[in-house]
């Protein structure tokens, strides 16, 4: 399970750079997680589906990030903690780039936790825990 996790989570990456790009598929994007999820941050705890209304916010998602000036997020370490054979937490460690206008770009680095299941062969999300996304891109000064 650890080798394609840590291939999934490449792919993610991947994914999500493209995104940032402006070259979104949002049903490569949806494939990387569960048909429901759970998200939890300082902000609450959501369920959702993975549905047409998912892939409408993630699309709106990335282009607030680009807004931002966002030019690239990089995994710098994926650790796992196995829970059995088809579910674990990758402990996913980001640095995320922004652009600022008049000042050079700043590296950000935060961590996800996203509760993994495979199931007939490819990984998927069904979950993650956040730290507190606003607060951190105010104390770097992006909003």
């Amino acid at each position: 399970m650890e080798t394609s996790v840590r291939k999934f989570f490449e792919r993610y990456e991947s994914c999500f750079n493209q995104s940032l790009g402006g070259d979104m598929d949002m049903d490569e994007v949806a494939a990387l997680y569960a048909s429901e999820f759970v998200a939890a941050s300082p902000a609450g705890v959501m369920a959702g589906k993975n549905d047409d209304q998912l892939k409408q916010l993630m699309a709106q998602g990335y282009a607030r990030y680009r807004a931002m000036g966002t030019k690239e997020m990089r995994i710098r370490n994926v650790r796992l903690s196995s829970i059995d054979d088809y579910h674990c937490v990758a402990h996913v460690a980001w640095t995320a780039t922004y652009a600022r206008k008049d000042q050079p770009d700043v590296a950000i680095d935060f961590d996800v936790h996203y509760f993994v299941q495979k199931l007939d062969g490819e990984p998927k999300v069904f979950g993650w825990v956040s730290g507190d996304e606003q607060a951190l891109l105010r104390k770097h000064g992006i909003i």
